[in-house]
């Protein structure tokens, strides 16, 4: 594998910045790890929501499932702390709410851990052309999915932009390791976006 200096170059050294983004990308799978090791069951079996925003769907979906533990995952600190709230008022206890990169999640999750179902529901669209590689539905995404999904496990997505919904439904029918399955939707909860959609899509996959 190349390190990208020229054939017969020493590799140039890590400068200090370079050196600083490892570090914390080490420490937050660090954090992650002790983070899973305490909120996963023993049977290592959990519903997942990636990118669950201020927690609305998932914390009604664990209200409605208390035999499930449930784990949304977000970037963005305040979605969670906002989340988090919601998750101390309802004393939901099997209800667990993670600041980190979904990639890194993924990658972190112990070997015995397993999605039974997963949500990504209306995630940012990046409309502009240029943005497009930024959209969660990513072959490579699949791929790093698959192998942590229980057998017979499903994948929801929603979303309100027709030309991403196309986009994604082809990325998920041509990978090798997915089928689109139609199938009816698990749990309907009306979150924010959704209540202010005029319309959307959704689909069901699983893996082949």
């Amino acid at each position: 594998m190349s390190d990208g200096s020229l054939a017969g170059e020493p590799a140039a050294p890590l400068t200090p910045l370079k050196t600083s983004y490892f570090e914390r990308v080490q420490e937050r799978g660090r954090q992650l790890v002790d983070t899973l090791e305490r909120i996963l069951p023993p049977s290592g079996e959990f519903v997942c929501e990636i990118g669950c925003g201020h927690g609305h769907f998932l914390t009604a979906y664990a209200q409605a499932r208390p035999e499930r533990v449930c784990i949304g995952v977000d970037l963005v600190s305040e979605r969670i702390g906002r989340a988090n709230k919601k998750r101390e008022r309802a004393g939901l206890r099997h209800l667990h709410f993670i600041r980190a990169d979904a990639r890194l999640f993924l990658q972190v999750l112990p070997p015995a851990a397993r999605i039974s179902d997963l949500y990504i529901l209306f995630p940012d669209p990046w409309p502009k052309l240029r943005h497009r590689k930024h959209r969660i539905i990513q072959p490579t995404l699949l791929e790093a999915i698959a192998p942590r999904m229980l057998p017979g496990a499903r994948l929801f997505f929603r979303t309100d932009y027709e030309p991403y919904f196309t986009e994604a439904r082809q990325t998920i029918a041509e990978h090798p390791l997915w089928r689109v399955s139609d199938e009816p939707w698990d749990f309907e909860y009306e979150t924010v976006f959704q209540s202010r959609a005029e319309r959307f899509h959704s689909l069901v996959a699983r893996v082949k």
